[in-house]
């Protein structure tokens, strides 16, 4: 064992990298009071103001710009080294996809703390000299890369405990093409985002911060660049929060009892292989085991082909739905072409109850057996059994007059194109009870997972996805949950927009998109 040991009073000499001194200074800026105080005033009377470097605007909501935020640029190429050489995991969900470093409060890398320093020593001094806010020492703190096609749909930022957001950009040269911009939205009377009235490009050495409020809703716009990288640090001051009004609440959709169709319809529009009874009972036993099944060329292809004729040809009324921290997509309203409203009318039709309840033994209909009898008389034939659709012809309101509970349904014509999504939040009202969802989608040739829009199902509180359904043409998707799964669709990227190479009428496609209650 060989080495010299250091004697006392001698000095290191640098020899060890990882510990040499290393120092982050605040931009001068910062420092002088006369700005300061300028920043201060304007911030109290929420007013537009321009300090040096840092600019103050609080519409939509409060926020801060400031330029130059490093006085000493080569310390962010120090940083900006040791950032890329950490570990990054993707993380993609509902609400985002891209890269995250792990936690950066207790890296030991020279530049990495001296950034922790500044930000959550010296500049929170600052911070909070100009807000007039109380700051904890928390320090939370990350870095992220966003690439081609990566996002952050709109939220608000609200968790216990924040009080300011920041992010600290170290980009290459941008511009607003390459997408990444930090847009800030509107709010209406009941606090939901409306459209975006600021989008903010990211530039080196550029820090912003907000107010976290009921009303910061705000996101990072997908990376639309192939060849850059959007690399910042971002987190959160912590302190006490704001009070919060009552959260919004969507709505309950408005369901509807079936319509008056019988067995007719079925055999007009189905493949006639999923009306044979012995298939039924097949496809029963498949979804009672796993709750999702689907099945691939459903509707007879004469009537399909007419479907999607009349998709791309007719100029069909869609309103966009929000708001957009909880959905962007299309929905067709007011009349539709006589094919589309004919397989609307199918989906609602009496005899299409029955055969639904024929396919997952569910009762959605007065003649399907009770879920508690299923296992009785077993004895007995399964075609035997099973009620016929025509049996929809005879006594159809004999429920009513039982006293039993009417299934009903809600449906939808949806059009899925880029940047569409929808997400999850607790207190949507789909999921209050069990339910059955059907998806039959239309005009999806040649449509990519990468692509975005599959609907992806997660257990409550949990990041997993248990199901995922992707987009088919002419195939029925059927998926019961319950009340602990949640379901949303993913985000559309950029990436789609390859696919009108081939298909130059595809904006993207169309679903029917229908929830069943028992």
């Amino acid at each position: 064992m060989s080495g010299k040991r250091r004697q006392a009073g001698e000095k290191d000499g640098g020899s060890k990298k990882g510990r040499r001194q290393v120092k982050a200074e605040l931009s001068a800026a910062l420092g002088l009071q006369a700005g300061r105080e300028e920043a201060t005033r304007a911030w109290e009377k929420r007013e537009v103001a321009q300090c040096g470097s840092v600019v103050l605007d609080p519409v939509p909501f409060q926020h801060c710009i400031i330029h130059s935020f490093i006085e000493n640029s080569e310390f962010l190429d120090g940083l900006k080294e040791e950032l890329l050489a950490l570990s990054f995991h993707e993380k993609s969900n509902d609400l985002y996809k891209f890269q995250q470093s792990e936690d950066l409060k207790s890296r030991k890398e020279p530049h990495i703390s001296a950034l922790r320093h500044v930000l959550f020593v010296d500049f929170r001094q600052w911070l909070s000299e100009v807000t007039h806010v109380e700051l904890d020492t928390t320090v939370d703190i990350s870095c992220a890369q966003y690439n081609y096609t990566d996002t952050l749909l709109c939220h608000d930022d609200e968790l216990e405990g924040r009080r300011f957001a920041f992010i600290l950009y170290l980009v290459p040269d941008w511009c607003e093409a390459d997408g990444g911009t930090l847009d800030l939205y509107s709010t209406d009377d009941r606090t939901q985002p409306g459209s975006i009235v600021k989008s903010l490009v990211p530039s080196w050495n550029t820090l912003v911060f907000f107010e976290v409020s009921p009303i910061s809703f705000h996101q990072v716009s997908e990376v639309l660049s192939e060849d850059k990288c959007r690399l910042s640090v971002s987190g959160w001051f912590h302190g006490s929060s704001l009070e919060r009004p009552p959260r919004y609440l969507d709505p309950p959709p408005i369901r509807n009892p079936h319509l008056p169709r019988d067995h007719e319809i079925l055999y007009e529009w189905i493949n006639p292989v999923y009306l044979s009874f012995e298939y039924q009972s097949q496809i029963q036993e498949e979804f009672e085991d796993s709750s999702e099944i689907l099945l691939k060329d459903f509707l007879k292809e004469e009537k399909f082909s007419a479907i999607c004729e009349a998709l791309e040809t007719h100029n069909i009324n869609c309103e966009l739905l929000g708001p957009p921290n909880r959905r962007c997509y299309k929905r067709a309203n007011g009349e539709l072409p006589e094919v589309l409203s004919a397989c609307m009318d199918l989906l609602r039709s009496e005899a299409f109850f029955l055969l639904l309840s024929n396919l997952t033994g569910l009762k959605l209909h007065f003649l399907a057996p009770d879920n508690d009898d299923s296992d009785e008389g077993e004895s007995s034939s399964k075609d035997n059994s099973r009620p016929s659709a025509q049996g929809v012809e005879q006594g159809a309101s004999s429920a009513q007059l039982e006293g039993d509970k009417v299934p009903t349904c809600t449906g939808d014509l949806r059009l899925w194109e880029h940047g569409h999504y929808t997400m999850i939040h607790d207190n949507d009202p789909e999921r209050q009870e069990f339910a059955l969802d059907l998806f039959l989608f239309c005009g999806c040739e040649e449509w990519e997972t990468e692509y975005g829009g599959f609907t992806s199902y997660i257990a409550k509180e949990e990041d997993e996805e248990l199901l995922t359904v992707y987009p088919e043409n002419n195939c029925l998707a059927l998926v019961y949950r319950d009340k602990e799964t949640m379901r949303f669709v993913k985000h559309i990227n950029h990436r789609s927009l390859q696919r009108a190479n081939n298909h130059t009428n595809c904006r993207g496609f169309w679903d029917f998109a229908f929830v069943y209650y028992e």
